[in-house]
């Protein structure tokens, strides 16, 4: 299992209802969560198969940015 940390836009709990059809939809994504309390925002992904830049074009496509860490 990998575990993928990405720096994001997503601020509040209304981001994150937001987010979670886009990923909840990606096949792969064994869990995901993302830290509002960290300044950075941090989106933890865990996943055999999934791709950074597919994880990142799909907040891009919910209307967020992502950076790997």
């Amino acid at each position: 299992m990998n575990t993928l940390k990405f720096k994001t836009t997503i601020k509040c709990g209304g981001c994150i209802a937001t987010v979670t059809p886009f990923l909840n939809k990606i096949d792969g994504i064994s869990t995901w969560s993302v830290d509002t309390n960290s300044p950075d925002k941090i989106l933890t992904v865990e996943t055999e198969t999934v791709s950074p830049e597919e994880i990142t074009n799909t907040l891009k496509t919910a209307g967020y940015q992502a950076n790997l860490i």
